[in-house]
């Protein structure tokens, strides 16, 4: 029995009446369809032959000739300032990208904070020289929490980030981060406002089962994160049960806004990934299990083996060789926009693996039975898909494919980085896209003081030239293991790979790596945080956004604790770098830019060193004085918040159905 059943079957058995709320995050079934012969659902293309959907060229083509032009001159100026005369480059503007990472609340607010610093709009960041970028920039992808941030951007009309964050005292109330995303006033499960927050979850959750489509535990951790990322919700009315809370939002929604009618910003793109069947509880996908991407016109993947877009309005519809059931057996309103950010963020498979991690430093009795118990509570819920995301399969039988789950009536969608990619680059590789520039912002949690190492970077590498060297750009050169990120350094301050390609048209684009890394001062640093950290006092937060903020418009100055006065140029000279390989003859580079990119580029011939990075401080400092994550509070967050999700259904013989059965 499925968990919607399930859920249903014993709110009828045992008479609970859950308060009637918003029913907005139910979709829409029994829809008519249209005519697929002449207006089909399903878009397929051959792998050597992509083909990007005609409403996202007309985006990207309006963006790059209308807008972007301008944005650059506002950026460069005349290009004197690098070394170059920008009119030199006037039809041959880089195609530019940035990808957020996940990491939950982390990834979020280092996301917020590194845009900041490239946003125009941020008059601190375009007097350094940074702010200007994100105007030029034509994808903005993200994934688990950096899809938090990408779908906040959106859904709220793509405001400053800090303004986003924190609130503008008028339209945005900012993401309320010191209200725990699990129980918002606490752990008692009891408590008055806590259920309402519960029911409200429970009611939409119920409302999508009423239509007969499998629900799971990401419907509820969807509905969470609705709260706090998407309008609607404020600090005044977040226990009010019967709000819609973000209910009722779509990401098919977002070309109604004003800001993408105007071409005024970047395509969005969210990256989710497929989970291969019979796993066991503590195991994920893998690079060779299909990456979808889910944009605001299209949801597929460009895997060559699937190559196929599903028309996003659609979506929810199951299709057999791109065919409803019948002209009636449509689905619209599936593609709530909390429901896809909650897709690219279902990491509950990786709860037993942290709980294992967490409780290893708690004793071996005790650490024995914390697994114990968490491998009985979450393998039946795992073993049944109830713990990913479940999108109705569209991609049956589609002719001549080697897809893997062709017969599969449900695809199970896990959170985006699980397969080790946690930036989301592989949207941004795709051959179709043709990228220039792409900004790896990282804001993952790899080293034992919960900084990134490179390993996103590493099997995105991999996964590019085994599984998808036909569709995707090659990677470029970067450090072979993470051991040789962390001992060149390239983990701990802005590094530049493919600097110097070896052909034209460039063989790969030249990525920018900006990794969540320590203070260049040597203060101590607060934004290494824990992944299941869920809550954060506003002390926090606004020093999380000023130390990263401050990490991306400083750069560094080998051997000092000196921020580099000309890094804001430096990164103009990188993004603007390939548009020289698109002049005839091709354009020189300049005397100052091949000074920044002997600073900033890697070289695998001659690497850096981690010694050109003195005197960082790693172990993160929590502002006010708490306590600082450690393995213990990691154990109980989790702990605590598997336990919270289950009973948010508010039907505690539900739990132990799913726990015994």
């Amino acid at each position: 029995m499925s968990f919607s059943s399930l859920f249903l079957a014993l709110s009828g058995l045992l008479g609970f009446t859950l308060a009637q709320g918003p029913d907005a995050y139910a979709p829409s079934t029994n829809v008519p369809c249209p005519d697929v012969t002449t207006n089909p659902l399903i878009r397929v293309f051959n792998a050597s032959a992509q083909t990007l959907n005609p409403q996202e060229i007309v985006y990207f083509t309006t963006r790059k000739s209308s807008v972007i032009p301008g944005q650059w001159s506002n950026w460069l100026g005349d290009g004197a300032g690098i070394g170059y005369n920008l009119q030199t480059f006037a039809n041959a503007f880089p195609n530019v990208s940035i990808a957020i990472s996940g990491g939950g609340y982390r990834a979020a607010q280092y996301g917020a904070g590194v845009l900041s610093a490239l946003d125009a709009r941020n008059s601190t960041a375009q007097a350094v020289g940074t702010g200007g970028l994100l105007q030029v920039t034509s994808y903005l992808s993200g994934l688990s929490g950096g899809s938090w941030l990408t779908g906040s951007l959106y859904l709220n009309d793509f405001p400053s980030s800090r303004d986003l964050v924190l609130g503008n005292g008028n339209d945005l109330g900012g993401w309320l981060l010191d209200l725990f995303l699990i129980a918002p006033n606490g752990f008692n499960i009891f408590d008055s406002k806590n259920r309402n927050f519960f029911g409200n979850l429970a009611t939409s959750a119920e409302s999508k089962a009423n239509r007969s489509l499998d629900v799971s535990i990401t419907d509820i951790w969807s509905r969470a994160i609705s709260y706090h990322f998407l309008n609607g919700t404020t600090r005044d009315n977040f226990y009010d049960e019967g709000l819609a809370h973000g209910a009722g939002q779509l990401w098919s929604h977002i070309p109604f806004s004003s800001s993408f009618l105007q071409q005024s910003i970047p395509f969005p793109i969210i990256q989710t990934v497929s989970r291969g069947p019979n796993t066991t509880v503590n195991s994920s996908a893998t690079l060779q299990d299909i990456q979808y991407e889910v944009t605001p016109l299209e949801w597929g993947s460009w895997d060559p083996t699937l190559s196929a877009m599903m028309n996003l309005s659609f979506a929810g519809t199951q299709l057999v060789n791109g065919q409803p059931a019948n002209s009636t057996a449509c689905v619209t309103g599936f593609d709530q926009a909390g429901f896809v950010m909650g897709t690219s963020s279902s990491l509950f498979d990786s709860i037993g693996s942290n709980v294992a991690a967490s409780a290893s430093g708690l004793g071996t009795n005790v650490a024995n039975l914390i697994q114990s118990f968490v491998q009985d509570f979450l393998t039946p819920i795992h073993m049944d898909s109830e713990d990913l995301s479940r999108w109705p399969n569209p991609f049956q039988n589609l002719s001549g494919r080697a897809f893997s789950e062709t017969n599969s009536a449900y695809l199970s969608l896990d959170d985006g980085g699980s397969a080790g990619e946690n930036v989301p680059l592989g949207p941004l590789f795709v051959r179709a896209r043709s990228m220039d520039f792409v900004v790896a912002v990282d804001g993952s949690m790899d080293t034992n003081e919960s900084w990134p190492d490179g390993v996103s970077l590493i099997n995105s590498a991999q996964r590019q030239s085994t599984v998808t060297s036909q569709t995707h750009q090659p990677f470029p050169p970067i450090p072979a293991s993470t051991d040789d990120f962390i001992s060149t350094g390239v983990n701990r301050r802005p590094t530049l790979f493919g600097c110097d390609p070896t052909q034209n048209p460039p063989e790969w684009p030249l990525v920018l790596y900006l990794p969540n890394s320590p203070p260049t001062d040597g203060s101590d640093p607060v934004t290494n945080t824990n992944t299941f950290t869920l809550s954060y006092s506003l002390e926090h937060t606004v020093e999380f956004l000023n130390q990263a903020f401050n990490s991306t418009v400083n750069g560094f100055v080998p051997n000092t604790n000196n921020p580099d006065p000309n890094w804001g140029k430096c990164l103009q000279c990188a993004a603007i770098d390939r548009a020289r390989f698109k002049t005839n003859p091709v354009t020189a580079r300049s005397s100052f830019c091949q000074t920044c990119f002997t600073q900033y580029c890697y070289n695998p011939s001659n690497p850096p060193s981690q010694s050109e990075l003195p005197n960082r401080s790693f172990n993160l400092v929590v502002p006010g004085g708490a306590m600082a994550t450690t393995a213990s509070t990691t154990l109980i967050v989790v702990v605590a918040s598997a336990v919270a999700l289950c009973n948010l259904w508010r039907v505690l013989p539900l739990v132990c159905l799913l726990c015994w059965r």
